[in-house]
C-alpha cells in the first residue's frame, strides 16, 4: 500500500451559489497539504464550465488560482467531468497539470484500485434527464455551442441551468436517484474483482459503504450542502465536513 492521502469532494457549483460556499472551498483548496497529496475533485466544480480555444469563465478565476497554486505546492489534481462541467479539453493539462477526465476513469487512490465517475446518467428519474444528458454529451452539440459567443453562452446557461442540471429538490427523488446508484456500485463491484473502491457524487447524498472486505461504494455528498468531501487512506475511505475557521 501507500502512506498517499487522498481528498474527494464534488458539487460544489461554484458561480450557481452563495459566496460562502466559495469562500470556504478556498480555504480549504489553501490548506490541502503540500508533498504530493492528490485531491480529485469529482464533476461539478463549478455550475457550468466550457473551455474555448483563448477563453476562461472570469468567475472561475480565484478558483483556478489556487487550484494552480495547489499545484506548484505538488498536490496531484484530478478532475473529472459533471454534468455541468464536462466539457474541458486541454486546458486542464496544458495550464494546471491536472489530469481530466470527461467520463468515468479507473485511478490507483491511496493504493485502491478504484473507479471513480460523476454518476449523472446512472439514476435519473426523468426521461427527460436522460435525453438531456444525451444531447448535452453529443459532439454535434459541443461543436455548435463553441461557435457562440462566451458572454452569451453563459447567459442561456446560467438562465437555464437548473434545465442542465436536470435538478430537483423533492426528497423523494433524491432518494430513489441515490438508492440507483448505491445499486450499481454494488454491481459493478460484485462483476469487478479487481475494483477496490466505486467513487460516485451527483445525487449530493454522501454515502459510505462496505460491500466486502476492504471495499466500499463512496459518495463525499455534495460541497455545496454542507462542506462535505471525503478522504482516502492506506487504511480506507472516511466522509468529513470542512469546518471553516
Amino acid at each position: 500500500m501507500t502512506t498517499e492521502t487522498v481528498f474527494v469532494l464534488s458539487d460544489a457549483h461554484l458561480g450557481g451559489v452563495p459566496d460562502a460556499v466559495a469562500s470556504a472551498l478556498h480555504r480549504f483548496l489553501d490548506a490541502v497539504p503540500r508533498g504530493g497529496d492528490h485531491l480529485v475533485i469529482n464533476g461539478d466544480l463549478f455550475e457550468f464550465w466550457f473551455e474555448y480555444d483563448r477563453v476562461i469563465p472570469r468567475r472561475a478565476f480565484p478558483t483556478l488560482a489556487r487550484l494552480a497554486a495547489a499545484r506548484e505546492r505538488g498536490v496531484r489534481l484530478t478532475l473529472t467531468g459533471g454534468n455541468h462541467d464536462r466539457w474541458g479539453r486541454g486546458f486542464w493539462q496544458r495550464e494546471l497539470g491536472a489530469g481530466f477526465h470527461p467520463g468515468p476513469v479507473e485511478l490507483t487512490l491511496a493504493g485502491w484500485r478504484s473507479l471513480v465517475a460523476h454518476g449523472d446518467g446512472l439514476g435519473e428519474q426523468h426521461r427527460g434527464a436522460r435525453v438531456l444528458h444525451a444531447v448535452t454529451r453529443h459532439p454535434l452539440t459541443v461543436a455548435a455551442f463553441r461557435w457562440i459567443h462566451p458572454d452569451l453562452g453563459h447567459r442561456l446557461v446560467e438562465r437555464f441551468s437548473g434545465i442542465l442540471g436536470g435538478r430537483t429538490r423533492d426528497p423523494q427523488v433524491l432518494d430513489r436517484a441515490a438508492a440507483a446508484q448505491d445499486a450499481w456500485a454494488r454491481a459493478t463491484l460484485a462483476a469487478r474483482s479487481d475494483l477496490d473502491l466505486v467513487v460516485l457524487g451527483h445525487t449530493h447524498r454522501p454515502v459510505l459503504a462496505a460491500v466486502g472486505e476492504r471495499r466500499w461504494y463512496l459518495n463525499a455528498g455534495a460541497w455545496m450542502d454542507g462542506f462535505r468531501y471525503a478522504v482516502i487512506t492506506e487504511r480506507g475511505p472516511e466522509l468529513r465536513t470542512y469546518l471553516p475557521q
